[in-house]
């Protein structure tokens, strides 16, 4: 254009740049417009790892033995039953292990109820409806076994006091520990 400050522009020269600005314009929007658009005709691939790790658990929650009363004149045993209800992981082998109570003395074949003072009561306590299968600590030889099915399972546990135990009257209570080993 070669024009500077000071110079007086004609109408004709004004006229002349802008024809050269439109064509420039215009040959820029022709070259635009002749790019072509990107066209989706290729694809990459890859993979997303997914992973998590089940862990072994159980839970375990029970209801109590309850007696009731006792008459130790009776002849015959007084009976009840409690549960231990097992939940644990699907496949996951379980063991549900009875102590043998709080009571000074207790086994696991012999276990005892206290007064509040020094007094027992013996019990039993059985895996078995028959009441002759003891329920134990031991694994492998007096515990309940299960394998776990990610719901809940329950274990009968059930009590016997025998007949005739002389003790004088009142209260008898005991806690045994539930262990679930798995």
């Amino acid at each position: 254009l070669g024009w500077c400050e000071d110079a007086v522009v004609s109408p004709t020269q004004t006229g002349q740049v802008m024809k050269k600005i439109q064509t420039i314009l215009a040959v820029a929007a022709a070259t635009v417009a002749l790019i072509p658009v990107a066209a989706f005709s290729a694809t990459a691939t890859s993979t997303l790892g997914v992973s998590a790790t089940v862990l072994t658990s159980c839970i375990v929650v029970t209801t109590p033995v309850a007696f009731g009363n006792y008459d130790p004149t009776s002849a015959t045993a007084t009976n009840n039953t409690g549960t231990v209800v097992v939940t644990c992981t699907s496949g996951a082998p379980y063991n549900v292990l009875l102590d043998q109570g709080a009571a000074t003395g207790a086994t696991v074949t012999t276990r005892k109820m206290k007064d509040t003072g020094t007094n027992l009561l013996p019990y039993t306590l059985y895996s078995d409806a028959a009441r002759t299968v003891n329920w134990g600590k031991t694994i492998a030889t007096d515990t309940v076994t299960g394998t776990g099915s990610g719901v809940i399972q329950t274990h009968t546990v059930y009590g016997s006091i025998p007949a005739g135990a002389a003790i004088p009257a009142g209260v008898y209570t005991d806690t045994v520990n539930v262990t679930v080993n798995y």
